[in-house]
């Protein structure tokens, strides 16, 4: 009996203790009981090891903030769009919410004077970073959540090696996961070449401080403060369609020109002093540049170091914003309910929202997860359709023509809330215009999901479906 009772206690004190610490989160807590149900003991090593918010965050925000608000303050003078009515597309002049919700985002406002370029796919998108690595004077900073030492990683590594060589800074920041399989050589190549590299939050250190599940899941690359990229394409031969299990793979990426680049190398600075504890202050890091372009961009970046979940709240607002129509191309759909409701919402008052989901998936886990929100959303009229020409990781969504975002953040719950994240807002008509391209192409090579064959799905699937969806708040 004394036995029967010290296991009821210690059971119910960790049951208490998760629901202490994640009462903000319901959906995750729900999932964190059924492991520590399923696994006692287990689970809550689990849980205390990989799960615990930070503390952790209150750590990461002091490590994360920077002394960069003398040149915050000048930034802020010169590339901000201060009104809806400064905006390209005169919409805006109606959308008075949603601008102020973004221009909330103070270290991270709307820019102007920018031009941009749709990179669709890999191929063109190594070319442009490597011709752009290639013109190089002062530094190149770059930051991944995954390089590999493949064919493609290898012409990297040769050319960052080289511009080192030409006395050019070059400083490079890989994840800890994402870049698990990266060989110690390779590193140290690049290293012993004078290429300053900091891996992210390695595991076996993020492990035992509690933060392996927060991961730098961004991709970033800045030119001489000038030129800059960012999307969903990491360092590695799969993205050019080698993978023998994925196939073709499709992706976005986009090439900036103008004030957002300042912002790209804000976030690229402050994850180089979290992981390097270097501070970057030099002028020649936040140039000056002629005005090349008249398009507004903003960065929009999140992550466990930040007091807001900016990426969230900017997609939920866009969602709310939509009167025509909503498309949305993404890997990974573990949705917020805010996000979930949104999505039922615009669709049943009429928008035309159109949801681009892969039929091949790298993880079969998320992709019943991602499956398990299907139903609901057909019912109310949302359109849905899976990519099967390949494999889809493209983080794309368009709202009217009002605007647009390409970025590194999947539309689910890891990328709103655990991992550091980065998305590129658009609003030029152009941009705009070519991603909604794109995304007509592509569902050329997608099957639409229609409700009442999806109703019929076998009981095993369903079955798959209800599990990974109780998990679903931890994928």
């Amino acid at each position: 009996m004394f036995w029967l009772v010290l296991a009821l206690f210690i059971f119910l004190f960790q049951t208490m203790t998760i629901l202490i610490l994640e009462y903000r989160q319901p959906s995750k807590t729900v999932a964190w009981l059924l492991i520590l149900f399923v696994l006692p003991v287990i689970g809550f090593v689990m849980y205390y090891f990989v799960a615990r918010e930070y503390q952790t965050r209150r750590t990461v925000r002091r490590r994360g903030v920077i002394a960069h608000e003398v040149q915050l303050k000048a930034l802020r003078q010169s590339v901000l769009v201060h009104r809806p009515g400064d905006m390209e597309n005169p919409d805006f002049k109606h959308e008075v919410r949603l601008f102020n919700l973004l221009d909330s985002f103070s270290m991270l406002p709307v820019t102007g004077c920018n031009r941009t370029e749709i990179l669709t796919n890999a191929e063109p998108t190594y070319a442009s970073i490597l011709q752009a690595l290639d013109s190089a004077r002062h530094h190149i900073h770059l930051d991944y959540y995954t390089i590999r030492h493949d064919e493609i990683g290898s012409k990297f590594k040769a050319m960052l090696l080289r511009k080192a060589a030409e006395g050019v800074e070059v400083r490079v920041i890989y994840d800890g996961i994402g870049s698990m399989e990266l060989r110690n050589a390779y590193v140290q190549e690049l290293l012993d070449g004078g290429v300053k590299m900091q891996c992210f939050l390695a595991p076996r250190i993020a492990f035992f401080d509690k933060r392996v599940n927060f991961r730098n899941h961004r991709k970033i690359v800045v030119v001489d403060g000038k030129i800059g990229f960012v999307g969903g394409i990491n360092i590695g031969d799969e993205y050019l369609g080698k993978n023998p299990k994925l196939g073709f793979w499709r992706d976005t990426h986009v090439r900036i020109e103008g004030d957002a680049v300042y912002y790209l190398q804000l976030v690229f600075m402050r994850d180089w002093w979290f992981t390097a504890r270097e501070k970057l202050d030099h002028p020649a890091y936040l140039p000056e540049h002629g005005c090349s372009g008249t398009e507004q961009v903003q960065i929009v970046a999140s992550g466990p170091n930040t007091s807001a979940d900016s990426i969230l709240e900017s997609v939920f607002s866009a969602i709310s914003a939509a009167k025509d129509k909503l498309y949305i191309a993404t890997p990974y759909f573990i949705p917020d309910p805010s996000v979930l409701m949104g999505l039922r919402t615009a669709a049943l008052s009429g928008v035309d929202v159109r949801i681009i989901l892969p039929h091949k998936s790298d993880s079969r886990l998320v992709l019943y997860s991602s499956l398990s929100y299907v139903q609901d959303l057909l019912e109310a009229g949302v359109r849905i359709y899976r990519y099967r020409k390949g494999f889809i990781h493209a983080k794309v969504m368009i709202v009217d023509r009002l605007m647009a975002s390409v970025g590194t953040a999947n539309m689910d719950m890891r990328s709103f809330f655990s991992n550091f994240e980065i998305n590129a807002n658009l609003f030029g008509s152009k941009a705009i215009g070519r991603l909604e391209e794109d995304f007509m192409l592509d569902l050329k090579d997608c099957y639409e999901l229609k409700l009442g064959e999806f109703e019929a799905r076998p009981w095993t699937q369903k079955a798959a479906e209800v599990a990974a969806h109780m998990l679903s708040p931890l994928l």
